[in-house]
């Protein structure tokens, strides 16, 4: 009974911890997926072009816990009424905080979103 103890507790303890790390890989690609969301919708509510990117850059930077992991954000598109822009957010995230199991290096998480501009509306 010892014996299978001192097999299966390693092995079961590396399970365990490539669950944690799944789980803090998840809820990372979440944070920047929402953070590129919020961007969005924050530049489409704007008058300018200008004021957009400022908006979202500066929402981008309050939804995610490390903005200086990030590379600036990206915002394309039509800046017109009824047009559509979109926010690219891209963040190297190292494998370091995803857990206990000692992964090396880094990796670039990237997302992006579009928001609709109203029709209706003037821009500047």
């Amino acid at each position: 009974m010892a014996i299978e103890i001192v097999l299966l507790a390693p092995v079961m303890m590396a399970f365990i911890l490539l669950v944690v790390a799944c789980g803090r890989y998840v809820a990372l690609r979440g944070d920047i997926e929402a953070a590129s969301r919020d961007a969005a919708r924050a530049a489409s509510l704007e008058r300018t072009a200008g004021a957009a990117e400022a908006a979202a850059r500066d929402v981008a930077a309050a939804s995610l816990r490390n903005p200086e992991q990030c590379r600036p954000i990206e915002l394309t598109g039509d800046f017109v009424a009824g047009g559509t822009i979109t926010v690219t957010v891209s963040c190297d995230v190292s494998y370091a905080g995803l857990g206990l199991i000692g992964l090396p290096g880094s990796r670039e998480f990237s997302a992006s979103s579009s928001a609709p501009l109203d029709t209706y509306r003037r821009t500047g």
